[in-house]
């Protein structure tokens, strides 16, 4: 039997499940989770941290046409060199995740954490390099396949046995399902963002796009919905720091757009809209959005189960594992796509837990300046109910509204945060150092000395003191390169292709600071 042929009948097997046995299974499971959680399964002596990493590939060898070196075009990753580098597989072909093992929230913890993705990253990039290629660590990819363009590598789909499939994608079942479902006039998703209108058959077009995805474990659950609440208002903040997404593949953007409007009015983290529009056309609420907070963790329990469901899946297979008492509601969660949002498992009783999965921070330019963002956000976690920040008296809408003026404009946006002193404040030096300080005093006091509290932050002090992102350091160079006579097209390849050069020699050891023209 063909891959295809087996994909197919995997798609026809999730089509035929029943969409109501599929969530009274949920709802009966949330009920162990809630009991679980009231017995305390959840609950441990500290607070875990945990990272996932995604990457693309790209071209970048020596003896092929379609590897040729510094060109930089997008490349598909053979499933087999996965498994040498002992990465996951993503939605589309050329993606390639890491998750590194969870460690206890201290500074032995951070570096177990930095050395771990080094470590594997290194050798990940040793053994793509003899296969012609190289992982790229970035937010949006914009130069396409050697001798393809963006719009064919991301729309391109065929029958199988009645069952559309995207050439490109994954053999991920739960995403090729969603191609499958529902009238046919209500198949097929679109790209929707400043400028570009992209419409596909398969939700393949998500796959333009790559993030970081720190993990947050609170020792005890029930603190879970205080952590929550104050993880919603730092969500704006942090992710204006680290927007790296103003530019798609240029020949997406409508006819009506050019460089100049797309400098004056693109976004600059476009991943925000292309993961919102993609996985939100076949619902009715929209299941990528800023979530709701929740005052009780067993509300969180029943958000999830209450999710609309897109794709039912086939009961999994049991295990050994304790979570599989509710594998149908992790198969649900599955689906729960908010950008932050509380996880529930765990593979044995001792090792349950419930924790934040803090999902709003594209992929940066180097591992120091991830793991810095990682650092932030655990530091945050643990200073901020401690020290009882006023910041979560901040109404939900400004955290939502501050959260999507970071996706407009980064650094320039105004964000609304409460100091210290309770006075609300637009100021972004008062902001980031209220904000900064206090993922600072977190992080001493999970137990880093003062100077390594200080150290994993210092990448995201410089970008506020030098107000550069990643984005903005993109924007600049086009702005550059458009100034001298480049067409618009020719300014964002090469641009790309800059930002990979800076990056090969930055990305496991260096900082995006050395990037400046003036380092």
């Amino acid at each position: 039997m063909s891959t295809e042929s087996a994909l197919a009948d995997g798609v026809r097997e999730a089509l035929a499940v029943d969409p109501e046995e599929f969530d009274a299974r949920t709802e009966e499971e949330a009920e162990v989770v809630k009991q679980a959680l009231r017995d305390g399964a959840f609950d441990n002596h500290q607070s875990i941290v945990g990272f996932e990493y995604e990457f693309y590939a790209v071209a970048d060898g020596r003896w092929s046409e379609e590897s040729r070196a510094g060109e930089y075009a997008l490349m598909r990753v053979p499933r087999r060199l996965l498994e040498l580098m002992g990465f996951e597989k993503e939605l589309g072909l050329h993606n390639a995740e890491m998750s590194t093992s969870p460690q206890p929230l201290s500074d032995h913890g951070l570096r177990a954490q930095l050395a771990e993705v080094r470590a594997r990253l290194e050798a990940a990039e040793n053994t793509a390099g003899v296969e012609g290629m190289r992982l790229v660590s970035d937010a949006l990819w914009t130069i396409p396949p050697a001798g393809e363009t963006a719009r064919e590598y991301l729309t391109d789909s065929v029958e199988v046995d009645g069952i559309t499939v995207a050439v490109n994608m994954s053999d991920a079942v739960r995403y090729h399902a969603m191609a499958n479902t529902g009238e046919d006039r209500q198949r097929g998703t679109v790209v929707e963002a400043p400028g570009v209108s992209l419409e596909a058959d398969t939700v393949m077009p998500e796959s333009l796009i790559t993030s970081i995805q720190p993990h947050y474990q609170v020792g005890q659950a029930e603190t879970l919905p205080e952590h929550f609440r104050y993880a919603l208002r730092i969500a704006g903040p942090l992710l204006a720091l680290g927007v790296n997404s103003p530019f798609f593949p240029p020949e997406l953007y409508d006819d009506d757009w050019d460089g100049e409007r797309v400098l004056a009015e693109g976004a600059t983290e476009n991943r925000i809209h292309v993961f919102e529009s993609v996985l939100n056309a076949r619902t009715e609420k929209g299941k990528v959005r800023f979530p709701r907070e929740f005052h009780d963790v067993e509300t969180a329990v029943d958000r999830i189960a209450g999710d609309e469901t897109l794709i039912p899946m086939p009961e999994p297979d049991g295990t050994d594992r304790f979570d599989d008492e509710f594998a149908t509601f992790r198969t649900k969660h599955g689906s729960y796509w908010r950008w932050v949002r509380p996880v529930f498992e765990g593979a044995s009783r001792s090792s349950a837990n419930a924790r934040i999965e803090f999902r709003p921070i594209p992929g940066q330019p180097t591992v120091r300046d991830s793991i810095a963002f990682q650092g932030a956000f655990a530091g945050l976690m643990q200073a901020l109910p401690q020290r009882e920040h006023p910041v979560i008296g901040l109404d939900w809408e400004t955290a939502r509204d501050n959260f999507y003026a970071a996706v407009a404009d980064g650094l320039d946006a105004d964000i609304e945060w409460v100091g210290l002193d309770g006075e609300r404040t637009t100021d972004t030096e008062a902001l980031y150092t209220d904000l900064l300080d206090h993922a600072e005093a977190g992080l001493r006091t999970a137990g880093c000395p003062d100077e390594e509290a200080a150290a994993w932050l210092a990448p995201l002090r410089w970008r506020v003191a030098n107000r550069t992102t990643p984005a903005s350091w993109k924007r600049d160079r086009v702005r550059e390169r458009l100034d001298a006579g480049d067409d618009f097209e020719t300014a964002v390849h090469d641009t790309q292709r800059e930002y990979i050069d800076r990056q090969s020699e930055t990305l496991i050891e260096g900082g995006f600071s050395a990037w400046t023209n003036d380092d």
